[in-house]
C-alpha cells in the first residue's frame, strides 16, 4: 500500500532511501537543514564502493593506535580532549566493542551489505541517463613497507575466507596493474570488487530521479521537535511548519543524536570530521583508486581530475578547516606517489565532512521499539556512500513491512537504549 514517508536528511542514505520507497510508489518528503546546493558529508569523500571493508572502525588493536597517533597533530587520528559526557560514553563503549569477536560477528554483515551495495549501483547505472562515473576496477591498499604488506596480507586471508577476493602483490605487479602512475610501494593488495564513481554526479542524478518519481525536497528545513501519540509519531515540527506522514525515516547522518533525544532514543555517535583536497589537472592520473595502508588517505581518480581524503578527527560538531590535517595528507602522497610534491596542492582549497560514527562502527538500522512508524538509518562512518544503495533497499522494505533481505539484527537501532 503506498504510503506517505517524511525522510529527514538529505544526505547519501536520505536520497537513497528516498529513491528506492518513491521507485515503490510511496509518497517522499526529504527534510534537508541546508540548500539545494547543501554540502553533504558524502559530496567530498573518495567516492569508494568498497566490499573490502568489512572490518568495523572498532576492531582490536584502534583504541592502541589511535592513543599512538592523537598526539601527532597530522597523523591519520586525532582526538579533541574535551570535557564531554557523550564523549566520554562513545570512548568507553568503543573501548568494549573493540574486539575479535565483534569483528567476527560484523564482518559477514558488512561483507553482504557491501557487496548488495555494489549490486545496487550497477543496476542504478544502467538506467537510462544515470551515468555518475562508476569504474569497476578494483581497488589497491598501497603498502610502503613490507611490514605493511605481511600485516594486509594477512586482512587479504581473511578476505578471502570470507568469499571477497583478494591478491597480494610485490611491487612490480602492482606497477603492472596501473602502468600510468608511478609509486615508490613495497607492494599492494588487491581487491578487485571495489569500485569508485564521483559522488557529486551520484548526488545530482538520484536529485534528478526522485524529482522525476514526485519525490519533494523541503530545503532549509530545522527539525525543531517531533509530536507523538500512543507509540506512534504524529509529526516532525520544523522551521518550515509542521510535517505529517504515515511513516518517518531519521537519516540525519551526525545531527542524527540530536534529533532523535527529543523521541527519548539514545544513537551515541561522535562526528569523525574527514578531509579531501581534489586536483582538477593532475600531472598523473591513476585507473585505479587506492589507499594508502600507513598514512590511511584514500586516492580516487574522478574523470579527470584526482581526490585525495582522509583523516579521522574527533571534535564534535566543528567544520572548520584544520591546516595540520590537511598537511598530513599532502605529506603523504609524495611517499607513494613520487611525481606529485606539496606545491601540487598550493592553491587547491580543502573540504571537510563529518562522518557519524557509532562506538561499535556500525550503522543504526531499523525500527525504533518506541514508536511504530519511525526507521532509524543512520551512522555509517565512513562508508555511507558505499552503503547508500542497500541502506535505501533496506529501509524500504521495513516500511513495506516485509522482512528485510538481510538479517540487520546487528545493527538495532536499540542496541544502546
Amino acid at each position: 500500500m503506498a504510503q506517505h514517508v517524511v525522510i529527514v536528511g538529505g544526505g547519501f542514505i536520505g536520497l537513497c532511501t528516498a529513491f528506492y520507497a518513491a521507485q515503490k510508489g510511496h509518497r517522499v518528503t526529504i527534510l534537508e537543514r541546508g540548500a539545494p546546493d547543501h554540502d553533504s558529508c558524502s559530496l567530498g569523500n573518495a567516492g569508494m564502493i568498497v566490499p573490502s571493508h568489512f572490518i568495523p572502525l572498532a576492531a582490536p588493536g584502534m583504541v592502541a593506535l589511535g592513543l599512538k597517533w592523537m598526539w601527532n597533530p597530522e597523523s591519520p587520528f586525532y582526538l579533541k580532549p574535551r570535557l564531554s559526557r557523550d564523549l566520554l560514553e562513545w570512548g568507553w563503549k568503543f573501548w568494549r566493542a573493540a574486539n575479535a569477536a565483534h569483528v567476527a560477528r560484523s564482518a559477514p554483515l558488512l561483507r553482504d551489505l557491501h557487496l548488495a551495495s555494489r549490486a545496487g549501483f550497477e543496476e542504478l547505472a544502467a538506467l537510462p541517463g544515470n551515468d555518475f562515473g562508476l569504474v569497476k576496477k578494483g581497488l589497491l591498499l598501497l603498502c610502503k613497507t613490507a611490514h605493511a604488506l605481511d600485516e594486509e596480507a594477512r586482512t587479504a586471508e581473511q578476505a578471502r575466507r570470507l568469499g571477497v577476493p583478494a591478491e597480494i602483490l610485490d611491487a612490480r605487479q602492482t606497477a603492472a596493474l596501473d602502468p600510468g602512475a608511478r609509486m615508490d610501494v613495497a607492494g599492494a593488495v588487491y581487491f578487485p570488487k571495489d569500485c569508485h564513481l564521483t559522488p557529486q554526479r551520484f548526488v545530482a542524478t538520484l536529485t534528478r530521479q526522485l524529482e522525476q518519481l514526485g519525490a519533494t525536497f523541503s530545503w532549509r528545513t530545522d527539525v525543531i521537535g517531533w509530536r507523538t501519540n500512543a507509540g506512534r509519531v504524529e509529526a516532525v515540527q520544523t522551521s518550515q511548519g509542521d510535517f505529517c506522514a504515515d511513516e518517518y525515516v531519521l537519516a540525519g547522518g551526525v545531527w542524527s543524536p540530536g534529533v532523535a533525544r527529543d523521541l527519548g532514543l539514545h544513537l551515541p555517535m561522535q562526528a569523525g570530521k574527514g578531509y579531501s583536497l581534489t586536483l582538477p589537472q593532475p600531472r598523473q592520473l591513476p585507473t585505479l583508486c587506492s589507499i594508502l595502508t600507513e598514512a590511511r588517505v584514500a586516492v580516487t581518480p574522478m574523470g579527470s581530475s584526482l581526490r585525495f581524503g582522509g583523516t579521522m578527527e574527533v571534535t564534535g560538531l566543528d567544520e572548520t578547516i584544520n591546516p595540520r590535517r590537511v598537511q598530513g595528507i599532502i605529506k603523504a602522497v609524495p611517499q607513494y606517489f613520487p611525481e606529485f610534491t606539496p606545491e601540487d596542492f598550493r592553491d587547491v582549497a580543502p573540504w571537510c565532512g563529518l562522518r557519524p560514527c557509532s562506538p561499535d562502527g556500525l550503522p543504526y538500522l531499523g525500527r525504533s521499539v518506541r514508536f511504530a512508524n519511525l526507521v532509524v538509518a543512520t551512522a555509517h562512518a565512513m562508508m555511507g556512500l558505499s552503503l547508500g544503495p542497500i541502506t535505501g533497499r533496506l529501509v524500504t522494505e521495513i516500511l513495506r513491512g516485509e522482512r528485510p533481505s538481510i538479517n540487520i539484527d546487528l545493527l538495532n537501532p536499540d542496541r544502546y537504549a
